[in-house]
């Protein structure tokens, strides 16, 4: 398995919010970057035109007015992509990155997110003809509803943000909406590893990460010739953060 991953992410103060608090991305990095069998794969930004493909010019500019934010969110992009590209060649790939960006829509975000790292990725390999289908599975405590308006237009592209109240249903959840999907090209995963029993979402453990890791896997075999990326949203209980970022890879791989 590979990790799209640029030094650049540990900084922190290209601005002031849940997701660039200091020590997040070591709390995750040094428990991943640490498990021999995965690889650390250096990305670069997107171009411009790869962000148009998902977000208004005048949004674009709009963030470039902020130079260490726009920076940030670009490379953001580019490490989204990278694991996009990865994917392609049936080896699974884990964007860490930041700024998140699954509230960010085709003219605005919030949330701490910036651009639609998930659109962004999907959207480029559906350009470069690629792919005509996805699925993309969204376990953060939050809804993904800028991923959700960036490929409204994409009726191919099947979307889920589980709702369950508990962590046996939302698992159930899941496993329920796969049956209804027989075949795609690619599966891409939000992860937001702030639905965890102690984070905001108070809902899934760290097994439950690896559940839905092995899940995911298993679809992707079974109904997309094993392509499947992730690429990190929210998580902020930062003592547990990097395991479970663990115990997703480790079963997403």
């Amino acid at each position: 398995m590979k990790i799209s991953f640029h030094d650049k992410f540990y900084e922190s103060d290209y601005a002031h919010d849940g997701a660039s608090i200091p020590g997040r991305m070591e709390a995750i990095m040094t428990v991943i970057g640490a498990e021999r069998t995965f690889e650390i794969i250096r990305p670069h930004p997107a171009n411009e035109e790869d962000v148009l493909l998902a977000h208004t010019l005048h949004y674009l500019d709009t963030v470039k007015s902020n130079g260490k934010l726009y920076d940030m969110a670009m490379l953001a992009a580019g490490g989204a992509i990278t694991a996009a590209d990865i994917a392609l060649t049936g080896e699974p790939a884990f964007a860490c990155l930041r700024p998140p960006g699954h509230h960010a829509s085709r003219e605005s975000a919030w949330g701490y997110c910036v651009f639609c790292n998930m659109g962004i990725a999907l959207l480029k390999l559906k350009q470069q003809r690629k792919i005509e289908s996805a699925f993309v599975l969204d376990f953060d405590a939050h809804t993904g509803d800028g991923t959700k308006d960036v490929l409204s237009n994409w009726k191919e592209c099947r979307i889920l943000n589980p709702y369950a109240e508990n962590n046996q249903s939302y698992i159930q959840e899941i496993q329920d909406f796969m049956k209804e999907i027989s075949s795609v090209d690619i599966i891409g995963v939000c992860a937001g590893f702030d639905s965890y029993e102690k984070d905001v979402g108070r809902k899934l453990t760290a097994f439950d990460f690896y559940s839905i890791g092995v899940l995911m896997k298993q679809f992707a075999k079974r109904a997309a010739s094993g392509r499947r990326f992730a690429i990190l949203e929210g998580g902020y209980y930062l003592p547990d953060l990097g395991k479970n970022v663990l115990a997703f890879c480790q079963g997403f791989a």
